[in-house]
């Protein structure tokens, strides 16, 4: 029965990869693909002078029980969460990673909002180049 329920857990949190990963893939045309498996998918954004290394965008990756959501925007730009609602908030963990168990439509479509706001600021910071 156990073996059941650990398999159950896989199916949700693969759904719950998709879903997320659905949110970031618009974004692969002006970023850099880092990672695209079953298990993640990470992004890039362009390299940065004043930092020496190429910047992170954002990462969804399955995690045991969970799978967490990282949208480095919001680290580098924190007024980016000045409006989220209490329940986005409720999934933080850290400061730019939000973990889910199940597909939660409401909460995606307002994540797909700031990951958008997050691209832009990015953009508008010079840390996204051509593409």
């Amino acid at each position: 029965m156990s073996g059941s329920k650990i398999e159950k857990s896989a199916a949700d949190c693969a759904g719950v990869l998709t879903s997320l990963k659905a949110i970031l893939k618009p974004f692969e045309k002006h970023l850099t693909v880092v990672k695209d498996s079953d298990k993640g998918y990470y992004l890039n954004a362009a390299y940065s002078e004043k930092f020496k290394r190429d910047m992170f965008f954002g990462a969804v990756e399955i995690k045991k029980n969970y799978v967490s959501y990282y949208l480095f925007p919001v680290y580098i730009f924190p007024q980016l969460l000045n409006d989220i609602s209490p329940e986005l908030k409720k999934r933080m963990q850290g400061k730019s990673c939000f973990n889910f168990t199940a597909i939660d439509n409401k909460l995606f479509s307002e994540l797909q909002l700031l990951t958008k706001s997050g691209f832009r600021m990015m953009k508008d910071n010079g840390f996204v180049r051509g593409k």
